[in-house]
Parts: structure tokens; sequence; C-alpha cells
């Protein structure tokens, strides 16, 4: 097929599928009134001492028919719910399912034997041809797990195709669970806060963890114009160390820079900043340096953490999809636990609710290995 760069690419439905809400309006809608999903849990199962996150009750129940995992069970629901909101065809050739994740069913690991079927069964190419099957996808899926910016990647991998021409329609789903296996394994790199998550706040120390879905739906249809687009988008790598982001956060601003430069917009016209905000030192750090040396400084900033934790590969979409529900209600959303920035490479973070009219914003996202993205998401 000939390659087209010009097109245009619609964001057609979404959904957030958290301990907030079942819903990307649910979700909005509490996170107004500053509802967050992050509470102190004591679950001896888990954690021999207590901590804070984001996870569903234990009595969930999540209802899809068939032998499907909890990570699989929050797919379905999150992409039902998306497909339910547009007439996108999961059946139709030109349709392609995205799945974001960095964890699948990793949790398999500390409840099934080992065997050659077992480790078929927790591979993320099953789950994906579960999902897939479930609904009748004819296309193979595209798996994405690339850290903590999985959930960008999947949306620019899914723009890129779409501009390309390769396919006209896709649909962006990520998820994680939270398990005793990734719990432990935050906690040994004392990354993790003993209170709530407080995002480039001088008293910053740690992040929180959540589980949660976000499925986006996009199409380069033009029924669709009037929708919000995603107008551009740069991934790179630092290559700094497996787990401590860049010094300098001069990788993640050059992502952020070729992002402006894919959208054709400049630094004046982004509106708003959706940022990865862990609320560990060296991530605020960092992304605070780049925002600087991509002249950003001084536009209103949030991060969406302090409400669902950090959702691993979920966390790029669930935030992006909040995000746009921002731009469509003309409202920034606050930062929970932020209260005073450090003086050193300060940001303009926003602690409450703020009315505002834009027409682009900025999602960042960084994560292990060095992996910096961002995405434009406008009217």
């Amino acid at each position: 097929m000939t390659k087209q760069t010009n097109k245009n690419v619609f964001i057609v439905a979404d959904n957030v599928y958290s301990p907030v809400g079942n819903t990307t309006a649910a979700n909005f809608a509490r996170l107004k009134e500053n509802v967050t999903g992050v509470k102190k849990h004591f679950d001896s199962a888990m954690s021999p001492l207590p901590f804070y996150a984001s996870l569903f009750d234990a009595e969930a129940s999540f209802s899809s028919d068939g032998p499907y995992t909890k990570f699989e069970q929050l797919l379905i629901r999150s992409i039902d719910d998306a497909l339910k909101q547009s007439v996108i065809d999961a059946g139709d050739p030109n349709t392609i399912l995205i799945i974001s994740t960095t964890k699948g069913n990793i949790s398999l690991l500390e409840t099934e034997k080992h065997s050659p079927a077992f480790r078929e069964r927790i591979a993320l190419s099953t789950s994906a041809k579960i999902v897939a099957d479930h609904f009748g996808f004819r296309q193979v899926p595209i798996i994405i797990s690339n850290a903590c910016i999985s959930g960008v990647l999947a949306i620019l991998t899914g723009m890129r195709l779409l501009r390309a021409g390769v396919y006209e329609n896709a649909v962006i789903t990520g998820a994680d669970v939270i398990s005793k296996f990734i719990l432990s394994g935050f906690q040994s790199f004392q990354a993790l806060s003993p209170d709530v998550c407080r995002p480039f706040d001088e008293a910053h120390d740690g992040l929180n963890l959540g589980e949660g879905a976000g499925t986006v739906v996009l199409s380069v249809d033009k029924k669709y114009a009037g929708s919000l687009k995603v107008k551009g988008g740069s991934v790179g790598n630092d290559a700094n160390h497996i787990s401590g982001p860049s010094r300098t956060g001069q990788e993640l601003a050059g992502a952020i820079m070729k992002s402006l430069d894919d959208a054709n917009i400049g630094a004046g016209d982004i509106g708003f900043i959706s940022a990865h905000g862990t609320g560990t030192v060296y991530n605020d750090e960092m992304e605070a340096k780049a925002l600087l040396i991509a002249g950003l400084e001084n536009v209103p900033l949030n991060s969406l953490k302090g409400y669902y934790g950090h959702t691993l590969g979920a966390a790029g979409l669930i935030e992006t999809i909040i995000s746009a529900e921002s731009l469509r209600k003309g409202l920034i959303l606050g930062t929970p636990g932020f209260v005073n920035a450090p003086e050193l490479y300060p940001v303009n973070v926003g602690a409450s609710h703020k009315s505002f009219d834009a027409v682009n914003f900025l999602k960042t996202a960084s994560g292990f290995g060095g992996c910096n993205a961002a995405v434009i998401i406008g009217k």
C-alpha cells in the first residue's frame, strides 16, 4: 500500500477502567471531586508491611465469560466499553488491535506450577490472542512492552500505522495488575513512598503503584473530523542506566521537541502538560530539566499519579485519556500531594483544578532502561 503521512488521526472513543471508576466519564467526574484510588493497604499476602496503592477491591468481579485472567478481564472490559461508543468493527481487516503492558500475567508465577503449558499461558502473545479472539479481531495483534512508556508508545504506534495507510482504525488498550512479585520489585529499589506520592513537591519521596486499564480507539475516517487528534509524537532512549533516568533531561527534551516538529506546532501552542510525574526524586528532577530545555517550564502541568498510582503499562493510556477529557471540558486537574516546588528546576505544577482554554496538550512518559516518549493531542 502506498505510504501516506499526511492523514489526520482522530480519537473516536475511549475508556478508563480503574478503582476510581469504570468509564472515562465516571473517572473524570470523581477526579473533579478529588476522589483518589490510592489507599493504605494491609495485605500480608502481598507485603509484610503496609503500602499505599490504587487497587481494585478483592471482591471486585470483572465478569467476563471464559477462562480469563484478571489482566485479560481488565483489557476486555475496557475494550468493550470503548467499542460500544463507536461503530468501529473489530472484525474489519482494516482495524488493528494494539496491547500495552509491562507485566501481563506475571502474577501467575505466584500460583501456577511451571511447565511447558504454563510457559505458553503466561506469554503476552497468548493473552493477546485470547483478547483478540474474544472480540473477533482478524489481524494478529501488536504487543507493546517497553517499560513505563508502553502506553504512550502504543498510541504512537497506532498513529504511525494509520498515517502510513497500513490500517484505517486502531484499538489501543493497556493494562497491568499489581502482584506480590511487582510490589516486591519496587520495594527492593526503595522506590515506594511510605505515604501518598507527592509528584514534583519538595518533599517527594517515592511512588505508589496502581492497577487499571485504558483503551483508545483511533481512526483516519474523515467523518470523525470534529474529534480530537493525535497530532504527533516521538520516542527515544537516554541509555543512562537500567533503572536510573538521565541526569540532564536532554533525551526526554529531545523527544518533546521532535514531537512538536511532528505535530508542526511550537512550544507556545501547548496548553498544558500531563507529566509522567511519578513522585520519585530522580524522575521528577529529570522531567523538570527536560521541560526547561524544551522551553515549557511555565506551561501548566499536572501529574495524575496521586489519583491512580503508577499503573505501569496502562499509565500512558489512562493519563492521556483523562487529559483528553480535560481538554474537552476545559479543566486542568490538580496534582494530589503537591504543595511546594523544589527551588531547583521548578515547573508550573497546579495543586488544584483550574479552568482553561487550550488547543493542545503534551503527554510525557519515561521508564526503566532509559526510554522516553511524548505525544501531542489537540483539537
